[in-house]
């Protein structure tokens, strides 16, 4: 039997997690902290997903339930969905997490959701000018703007980038990507770039966000090699939380959550993780 709302915030409360929990503000009314978090989800099968208990999970309908659970620890403001599940079930777990939500349709199989606490007062996918070529974006990329409690526009775009060692379609969507993102990069609007990248920072691809103003958050301030998939042994960096303008003069925390859900325990054979990537989780504040 699946958790009515009231519920599943009740069960948050008693644990000591908000559902709803907003950032503090200072006196000029500027967040104090604003977290996000980039997620491949898997489709939220699990993963896994031949394990037992991860089509259990599946069968039985737990699996919104589960990730918004887990992911609620985290406190997050704002979540990318790359390889997003059905829009029924994007829904629910937004439901869940008291986010608004938007769903990103992708050119193949692979759409994406941006979730967010605040209000979401724009989106567009694809946001190229024209009609999307049908060789580029094939998993998602889209463009939302969230309006932040105090009054500043946030823009925020969702993406996952197509696949494979090959990188010339890649390279053909990060130029597009950079080419729509031109007037607000020059005026020196905050901005996120979250999601699937598939590419690791020691490509061309990476050099060309970082040539156009982009910070990776987690180059900036995190531990270690930062993996991200897959999530019982993580081999690659390719999941990111990306920023610029003057947000990106407040990050305060970045790294992957291998932790948790998120994580296989390789010593269990029935083990499963939410996903076979992990979350990349960034935290930006005064």
């Amino acid at each position: 039997m699946n958790l009515s709302r009231r519920q599943f915030c009740t069960a948050l409360g008693a644990a000591g997690i908000s559902a709803a929990t907003l950032p503090v503000f200072g006196k000029e009314g500027t967040p104090q902290s604003l977290r996000v978090i980039a997620y491949n989800v898997y489709v939220c099968k699990g993963w896994p997903d031949d394990r037992a208990l991860a089509k259990k999970a599946v069968k039985q309908g737990q699996m919104a339930r589960r990730l918004a659970m887990e992911l609620a620890l985290y406190e997050p403001d704002i979540i990318n969905f790359s390889e997003s599940p059905s829009e029924e079930l994007a829904k629910e777990v937004a439901g869940y997490l008291g986010m608004n939500h938007v769903r990103f349709p992708s050119g193949g199989n692979w759409p994406g959701t941006l979730l967010s606490k605040f209000e979401i007062t724009e989106s567009a996918n694809a946001p190229l000018g024209y009609e999307r070529p049908k060789d580029l974006f094939t998993r998602h990329w889209g463009r939302g703007v969230v309006q932040l409690p105090d009054g500043e526009p946030l823009v925020v775009h969702s993406a996952h980038l197509f696949p494979g060692a090959d990188p010339t379609v890649r390279l053909k969507e990060v130029r597009a990507m950079l080419k729509s993102m031109k007037s607000d990069l020059d005026a020196g609007r905050s901005m996120l770039l979250i999601g699937d990248l598939n590419h690791g920072p020691d490509s061309e691809e990476y050099k060309m966000w970082l040539d156009a103003g982009w910070v990776d958050t987690f180059a900036e301030v995190g531990t270690g090699e930062g993996l991200t998939i897959k999530a019982d042994r993580p081999e690659y960096r390719i999941d990111y939380v990306m920023a610029t303008g003057p947000i990106a003069k407040q990050i305060r925390e970045s790294r992957p959550l291998f932790e948790g859900a998120f994580r296989v325990n390789v010593d269990d054979p029935a083990s499963y993780a939410l996903s076979d990537h992990l979350p990349q989780l960034a935290v930006f504040g005064r």
